[in-house]
């Protein structure tokens, strides 16, 4: 009887095991709808077209939305040739074509070429007749097309593939959109197929979602599907500040100086020849100095909003061919090429800058010797003269500079702030005051020539642009007496 024990044993663990592997068969046969993708679903069809390969990528190039041109490429443009070794030489591209606002743009491939279609298939194109019949298959600019732009997957993704027919499951990690294509193209009616969750998705606007069943999954994606802009369409450069700040914009238009009229077209009249010698200062506080060789001009700035949405709001009383609340079109702060290029409508105002000025390229030795010896310490006005002597109007105040640009001046409880800055250009070094416009300090509310300056005194003077005068004002260390 012994010897029947052990058979036996062996039998009831063998039904106990077949049992317990059939049950987990069975949980992966039959799994939670929620987590079951099946072929040709809605959802699989949704993944499939956000896994789509974007053709837009390189309009600039070939004007197509259904494939991309494989790098590196060699192009002709406006005569130059380019090699394109990687994405970023786009804006190599996109620079010769901004050159010149006047000229007739061109961008020759130099064939053969090979694209990758927007299912990831690679084609081999030896001439400019083969190139244009495969571009005329995609949808025109600002149509419809099959690719889903407005979400990403957060990638990795894990799935679970089981064939009833050889009962055979299956793993797979998908690391990128090629591999979910691939592996969305790959399942066949019948296959059990589960996705793990939760997985997470990135929106246009940088929200990360996290999705928890396949539900939640289409209903996201078709909310979605047509909720940004897919820059689609050829204008290469229309998305040229979609990461631009406001931060961005003060830092480059305050940090350098002079700005000049590179562009100005107002109602399709070019009038940037009008404003030739006129130099432009912005600062941080808000205002703009102009100035040519004769005349000086006081107007304000702001700017608003994010992206490709910021509005700059530009009014100087005595100029207003430049009134208007531009929006930002594109910021390039590359050393030796400084641009600010505002739009509206179809009026544009470009200006540029060698950015010599304070707080832009290399820094200015005797400007930051002036900020130097300004920021240490009071001073007192011992000497205005504007066509008489007015010291007397700021005998009682003393004024102190801060590094930031801030200032302050004080006169027993009284304190008027204001604001400075230094500015280098081909005149000469010029200190800009600003104390507001209330008298007195309405006096002095202006850009100063610097005559000499050291540790003990400040020299300056402004000539009119009305009548030639001379003004003078003379910062020193010790107080005057009040007549």
């Amino acid at each position: 009887m012994k010897l029947l024990k052990l058979p036996v044993l062996m039998i009831l663990m063998s039904a106990l095991l077949l049992t317990s592997c059939r049950t987990e068969e069975s949980e992966v046969i039959n799994p939670n709808n929620e987590e079951t993708l099946e072929a040709n679903s809605v959802v699989a069809g949704l993944m499939q077209r956000v896994s789509l390969s974007d053709g837009s990528l390189d309009n600039i190039i070939d004007s197509a939305n259904c494939f991309t041109v494989n790098l590196p490429v060699t192009v002709i443009v406006n005569g130059i040739e380019v090699t394109v070794n990687t994405e970023a030489d786009y804006e190599l591209i996109e620079d010769i074509l901004d050159e010149s606002d006047d000229d007739t743009d061109t961008v020759e491939i130099v064939f053969p070429i090979t694209v990758t279609l927007s299912d990831y298939t690679e084609v081999t194109l030896n001439s400019i007749e083969e190139f244009l019949a495969l571009a005329l298959t995609c949808p025109d600019e600002g149509e419809t097309d099959p690719d889903i732009e407005c979400l990403d997957f957060v990638y990795p993704i894990t799935a679970t593939i089981f064939n009833p027919v050889t009962e055979e499951l299956e793993t797979v990690v998908i690391e990128n959109d090629e591999q979910l294509y691939e592996f969305l193209e790959l399942i066949e009616e019948g296959d059990v197929v589960n996705i793990e969750f939760p997985i997470s998705i990135v929106l246009a606007d940088g929200t990360t979602v996290v999705i928890e069943d396949l539900e939640q999954l289409e209903d996201v994606i078709e909310e979605a599907e047509d909720a940004c802009d897919e820059d689609d369409d050829y204008d290469y450069d229309d998305d040229d500040c979609e990461d631009c700040t406001t931060d961005d914009l003060v830092d480059l238009i305050t940090g350098c100086s002079p700005w000049f009229v590179d562009k100005l077209e107002i109602d399709d009249a070019d009038l940037e020849d009008s404003y030739d010698g006129y130099l432009f200062t912005f600062t941080e506080s808000g205002e703009i100095l102009v100035e040519n060789d004769t005349d000086e001009f006081i107007g304000s700035w702001g700017s608003t909003g994010s992206g490709e949405a910021i509005t700059v709001e530009i009014d100087i009383p005595e100029l207003p061919d430049f009134n208007a609340n531009w929006i930002l079109h594109e910021i390039d702060d590359a050393p030796g090429e400084f641009e600010i290029d505002l739009r509206l409508g179809d009026d544009r105002l470009r200006f540029e800058s060698d950015c010599e000025g304070s707080g832009g390229g290399d820094p200015d030795p005797e400007a930051e010797a002036l900020a130097a010896v300004l920021t240490d310490g009071a001073w007192f006005v011992t000497n205005y003269f504007d066509d008489v002597d007015e010291t007397n109007l700021f005998c009682e105040y003393t004024f102190e500079f801060g590094a930031d640009g801030t200032a302050v001046a004080v006169a027993g409880d009284e304190t008027v702030e204001g604001e400075w800055d230094i500015i280098n250009d081909d005149t000469g070094l010029d200190l800009f005051l600003d104390f507001g416009e209330a008298f007195p300090f309405d006096e002095i509310l202006d850009d100063w020539e610097v005559i000499e300056f050291d540790e003990n005194v400040i020299r300056l003077r402004d000539i009119s642009g009305g009548d030639g005068t001379e003004d003078l004002l003379t910062f020193g260390r010790e107080a005057t007496t009040c007549d």
